[in-house]
């Protein structure tokens, strides 16, 4: 291993080259990492540094001067692609030529290596002036460091800055934690996110960092335990992704992760934000707490004088009195805490019995609290007596505030040792970018929701219960709805619910996807699909909580997974299931019945033999797509691809389609009705009179559609180093005697539905129904399809209509 004394260059010597060239051979040190490489990295910027403020200020003539580091370079931590923050400091009384030639001296090595420079000359009085109007230089200036030149006068300013620091922190705390709020509104929260900001994100660098000053400040101090190996990560991380993209950048983007993993000897990329999640949940934790704390001082500072006037000594204690909660949980100075009296070495229902009395109360945990629970609770008896039982659904039922409290017994390890299982779960991501949480966060958020939704089932408990579960298998290889009934009902029957409702939970964790696939993928006039999903719920009671559990599901997945046009869907599917299984047949199928409007239109396309449209735009505040498109055209081959080409040239992106030819009254004759829902890539909506002009176009072949959605994808941005896996198209089985089921899953790209249906047309199969669902960058979309004489294909058939899609996709 070479080492930095082994060099050709000095590298304390005034040339840029040989400083860059040590610095190069020792980034390129595969054993330094981590701590030890930026301490090195640092020292080795000191050396070549200090040789260069020495050589220029005896050019320049200047003394009494010092060459300071701050921020991150000042605390001895420089990543590979670091800035270097530099203060020059001086007495005033050299002259300004004299200064400024210093300076240059200084500036430019820096800059002809390529490093980053964040510099700046001042006074003492000049540094803490700009201290007390800027508070990142102030807390820049709290981590300032000798470079070379006068110890003496860096060591006046620091006592200075860090008295102003001090004296100031009921100022200067609460504008520090406002920067820290703005600063995760604007990048987020660093373990939920899928390309993390590994600096400024909530839970990252500088969060930690700001934990140092209010440290510094002496008014509150973070949780130690695990706070320095969280930054510790979190910097390494940043450290190898400097050094796989040869930037400074913060960004842990996708196509780098695997990448920065293999540098961390990390086994793939979800092991490395795993790793990454848990250090920022750490973080972001010991500043919750840190926050409260300083807030609680501030309070407990502004009230004294005020409470001693007025009340007396007498008056100030009985100010500070202890409200109960439950038994052995009180309230003190806004926070839920233990009761003098309290056992938990006697009482293992305790921290269950904490934690709802909180969430209920809408007050923060006590830290000192649960730490106490984690040294001293006894571990519950399996199965946990009733009373753990009704406190854990008490605590599920809480809504939003439950979630804080659940995180703070997360963080001392008490929920993995209430539920085992959970641990597998833990900061688990979900590369799905539908899911706006981890895999624990989202069944805590599901919780949440299905706590607003108690009162529309008759077993709440199940209800909660099965929110917290229904991903649990996640943590596991295979299916995760299928391992996650196992695991559910293992857990069910450890916290005490008996065989039948611990059946019950498992149902409910196996099929949680069942009613929102099938009533956006499936034909629900089908009785064959009814009937399936009867079959699998088995009752009523079971059916009305799964119809609230896949709500609550889909609201805390994210924005794209749940609409008012889906709730719809899933509403007439309970509907219909709950009518077969309460004892009514499932019904035969019927010609479809248009409504007035279809009816209409349909009229009007036999009459005219050409297609018609109508374009209606949606009020709805909870679903983004709110135009609805309805088509009806004359029984014709190419009708399928011809619409959702003309609406893809158009920029209309299909979110749900729904395809249906529709016997008209005193047999008039059969026309193809098209509804769909239709959303504007960017701008105005077109006018219905072009989309219609454009569709008999393409439909006489005068508009030639494939031609130009081909050139729209040539030009179409792609993110760079992101490839989605390749489409797959399926045929699905024992779904429908009357029609083959092809699912097709794929990237939603521009004119991916016209591609199917001109590979369908092309097979000479009819589409008797098709069913589109769109969920964020990938489509599901489900036809229905059968031979010319209106019969399911055979198996050989359906085979080679699935390739002959997949074909045309791929």
């Amino acid at each position: 291993m070479t080492s930095v004394e082994e060099t050709t260059e000095d590298p304390s010597g005034p040339e840029p080259g040989g400083y860059a060239a040590a610095r190069l051979r020792l980034l390129e040190e595969e054993p330094r990492s981590g701590p030890s490489r930026r301490s090195a990295l640092s020292a080795l910027t000191d050396q070549w540094l200090n040789g260069l403020f020495t050589t220029a200020a005896q050019e320049a003539g200047v003394r009494g001067a010092a060459l300071v580091a701050v921020g991150g370079y000042g605390r001895g931590e420089l990543s590979p692609r670091s800035d270097l923050d530099l203060l020059l400091l001086h007495d005033g009384k050299a002259r300004p030529q004299a200064l400024g030639a210093l300076a240059d001296r200084l500036w430019y090595p820096v800059w002809d290596t390529g490093v980053a420079l964040d510099h700046s000359v001042r006074t003492p009085g000049e540094a803490r002036k700009v201290a007390a109007e800027d508070l990142k230089a102030h807390l820049g200036l709290l981590d300032a460091r000798l470079v070379a030149g006068d110890a003496g006068l860096l060591a006046g300013l620091r006592t200075s800055v860090l008295a102003d620091w001090r004296n100031q922190a009921a100022k200067r705390l609460p504008e520090l934690h406002a920067l820290c709020r703005e600063r995760a509104e604007r990048a987020g929260e660093l373990r939920f996110l899928l390309e993390p900001d590994l600096k400024e994100a909530r839970g990252g660098i500088r969060d930690a960092t700001a934990l140092r000053a209010v440290a510094a400040s002496w008014l509150a101090d973070a949780p130690r335990e695990g706070l320095d190996g969280a930054r510790r990560r979190l910097m390494d991380a940043r450290d190898a992704l400097h050094l796989v993209t040869g930037r400074a950048t913060d960004r842990l983007s996708l196509q780098e992760q695997p990448q920065v993993a293999a540098r961390l000897g990390l086994l793939d990329a979800d092991a490395l934000l795993r790793e990454v999640y848990e250090a920022a949940r750490v973080v972001a934790y010991a500043g919750d707490v840190t926050w409260r704390e300083v807030g609680r001082v501030l309070r407990a500072r502004a009230a004294r004088p005020r409470l001693r006037g007025l009340l007396g000594t007498r008056g100030a204690a009985a100010a500070a009195e202890r409200a109960p909660l439950a038994e052995g949980v009180v309230e003190s100075e806004g926070e839920a805490v233990l009761a003098l009296a309290a056992r938990p070495d006697r009482d293992p229902v305790l921290p269950l019995r904490l934690g709802a009395a909180a969430a209920q109360a809408g007050l923060p945990v006590s830290l000192h609290a649960v730490r106490r629970l984690a040294a001293q609770a006894r571990p519950l008896p399996v199965p946990w007596p009733a009373e753990a039982r009704e406190q854990l659904l008490t605590l599920l039922g809480a809504g939003e505030p439950m979630v804080a409290v659940w995180e703070a017994l997360e963080a001392e390890g008490l929920i993995s040792r209430l539920l085992p299982d959970w641990e597998r779960v833990r900061c688990r991501p979900q590369h799905n970018p539908v899911h706006t949480w981890t895999v624990d966060r989202h069944l805590i958020e599901t919780a949440v929701r299905a706590s607003a939704l108690t009162r529309r089932v008759g077993r709440p408990d199940l209800l909660l219960m099965a929110a917290l579960l229904h991903d649990i298998g996640k943590g596991w290889p295979g299916d995760h709805s299928v391992v996650g009934e196992t695991i559910a009902c293992d857990m069910a029957a450890r916290v005490g619910f008996d065989a039948e409702d611990t059946a019950v939970l498992g149902t409910l964790v196996r099929h949680h996807l069942l009613l929102v696939d099938t009533a956006t993928r499936r034909d629900l006039d089908d009785p064959a699909t009814v009937t399936a999903v009867a079959r699998a719920v088995g009752s009523t009671g079971t059916l009305e909580i799964l119809h609230a559990l896949t709500e609550a599901d889909a609201l805390a997945t994210g924005p794209a997974a749940w609409s008012t046009w889906r709730g719809s869907l899933v509403a007439d599917l309970v509907r219909r299931v709950a009518a077969v299984l309460s004892g009514a047949p499932p019904a035969d199928p019927e010609p479809d019945l248009p409504t007035a409007e279809q009816e209409r239109l349909a009229l009007e396309a036999l009459r005219t033999g050409e297609p018609v449209l109508t374009l209606h735009a949606r009020q709805e505040e909870d679903d983004a797509v709110g135009v609805e498109l309805a088509v009806a055209v004359p029984d014709q081959p190419g009708v399928l691809p011809a619409v959702s080409g003309v609406l893809a040239l158009h920029r209309l992106t299909v979110r749900a389609a729904d395809l249906r030819f529709l016997e008209l009254p005193e047999h008039l004759g059969e026309v193809l009705v098209l509804r769909w829902r239709v959303a504007a890539e960017y701008g105005a909506l077109p006018q219905a009179a072009r989309l219609r002009t454009d569709l008999v176009r393409a439909l006489e072949g005068s508009l030639d559609v494939p031609a130009k959605l081909a050139a729209r994808e040539a030009a179409y941005p792609r993110r760079r180093g992101v490839v989605p896996p390749p489409p797959r198209v399926t045929v699905v089985p024992d779904v429908s005697p009357l029609a083959t089921v092809l699912e097709v899953r794929a990237p939603d790209a521009v004119g991916l539905l016209h591609r199917i249906g001109r590979a369908l047309e092309s097979a000479g199969v009819r589409v008797r129904s098709a069913h589109v669902s769109t969920l964020g960058a990938n489509a599901v979309d489900t036809v229905y399809v059968v031979d010319p004489d209106g019969k399911p294909l055979p198996p050989a058939a359906a085979s080679a209509v699935a390739s002959r899609i997949q074909s045309a996709l791929t």
